[in-house]
């Protein structure tokens, strides 16, 4: 299997989205920041955009030139992937921002919905659910296995929501992770399986990092799957548990306190969080 997807979506993300960036800003898509600085919003649309790009000829050329390019697992988890991303532009879009009434964490949601009140947030979890559930069968597991592969993969895609609160931390968490279950499991299959979506991830980073533009819920929720099937695609059965453990330790913390205000408590984090941001 090749680095293809990968390499050619960062080509396709570098080509255009500094243009499209732009031009979302010209069209009133923006969104202020946590400095109060509006920058294009939501992002996440254009990495999406960007990795659709990219499947055009490495899907013909996959299959009609038998060339190797994707791998086959890639149909099950880009379908988890997409999914979660369009219903995290659903958010974006008819989502009421930051307002003060905005129903926020699970906890909002639920009593929006039990007050028989619209919540985008909550026809998202149904919806990333329903996708899990796809996503994860057929595979083989069966009972308890196949429960924490789908908590895991929910709530790490939730977790990298919470986390998207400071420019560049989604993608500096992501690429940190990549590199620890690559270097642990001696494997590259995260890369070659998902390539097609990390891809324009890497490249659109220094847009974020440097306030140019915002991923969204569209970009968290894509950059959460990415690391969710991650995770299952490198670790086994215990290690899937203490990771499992530790991401709904996080995701719990995240609901009821402040992630950011624990990140800068601490010196190492706080000054690798910071790193190449805007001052």
């Amino acid at each position: 299997m090749t680095l293809s997807g990968l390499v050619l979506s960062a080509a396709v993300a570098a080509l255009v989205s500094s243009a499209w960036v732009r031009d979302m800003a010209r069209a009133g898509l923006v969104r202020a920041n946590y400095r109060g600085v509006e920058v294009a919003f939501p992002a996440g649309a254009v990495l999406i955009s960007c990795s659709l790009l990219a499947l055009i000829p490495l899907a013909v050329l996959d299959d009609r030139a038998d060339l190797d390019l994707l791998d086959p697992d890639l149909r099950r988890w880009a379908t988890y992937v997409i999914g979660v991303a369009m219903l995290g532009l659903l958010d974006d879009a008819l989502g009421r921002g930051h307002a003060a009434d905005t129903p926020r964490g699970w906890r909002g949601h639920a009593r929006s919905v039990l007050r028989g009140g619209f919540s985008t947030g909550a026809i998202k979890a149904a919806g990333a659910l329903a996708l899990a559930a796809y996503a994860v069968s057929g595979r083989g597991r069966e009972g308890l296995d196949y429960v924490a592969d789908l908590a895991l993969l929910l709530l790490t895609t939730n977790l990298f929501n919470l986390l998207d609160l400071r420019p560049g931390r989604v993608e500096k968490v992501f690429v940190a992770l990549l590199a620890g279950l690559c270097l642990i499991g001696w494997t590259d299959a995260p890369l070659t399986v998902l390539g097609l979506f990390i891809g324009p991830v890497l490249a659109m980073a220094p847009l974020t990092l440097r306030e140019r533009a915002m991923l969204g819920d569209t970009g968290s929720n894509l950059v959460g799957a990415l690391a969710g099937v991650a995770l299952l695609l490198v670790l086994g059965d215990t290690a899937r548990l203490v990771a499992l453990a530790i991401v709904a330790a996080l995701s719990i913390y995240g609901e009821f306190r402040s992630i950011s205000q624990a990140i800068e408590k601490i010196p190492p984090l706080r000054a690798l969080d910071s790193l190449g941001r805007v001052r």
